[in-house]
Formats: C-alpha cells, structure tokens, sequence
C-alpha cells in the first residue's frame, strides 16, 4: 500500500506502509524518482533521473507540507 499525499506539478508524493521506521516521502514523477527524509530534518535520501531543479521544487514542497506529510506518517503508522 502506498498512500499519496499530494499532487502537484506532475510530481506524487507517498509512502510505504512496510518499509523503514525513520519517517520519509517517496515522490514520482515521470522523469524519476527521489526520496526525502522528513524528519527530524527534510533532507534528500536518493534520487534517480531527476534534475537538480527538480530536486530543489520537491524540497521545497515537502518543507511547505512538511507537518502535513508527519502527521500522515504518524497517523498510518499509529504513532
């Protein structure tokens, strides 16, 4: 199961429901894929054929969503 988030400019920002316990956003998007960390600090886990300014924008929207995408996580996972 992978719950979306959001939507936005062509990107999809999700996650796993089984996978690693450190809380983290997937986000796809035709051109790749890349995944963030989203705590305690939004940082860039890995990437694959997105641009650098991509990376940039995602960043950027998952700060913007940030409390939004914890409070996801928290509440799938029941913490």
């Amino acid at each position: 199961m992978a719950p979306t988030l959001l939507k936005e400019s062509g990107f999809r920002f999700y996650f796993f429901s089984r996978e690693e316990t450190r809380p983290h956003v997937h986000v796809s998007h035709p051109d790749g894929e890349a995944k963030f960390w989203i705590a305690p600090a939004v940082a860039l886990a890995s990437s694959q054929g997105l641009s650098a300014r991509q990376l940039r924008h995602v960043g950027q929207s998952i700060v913007a969503h940030q409390w939004e995408f914890e409070h996801a996580w928290n509440s799938h996972f029941g913490h």
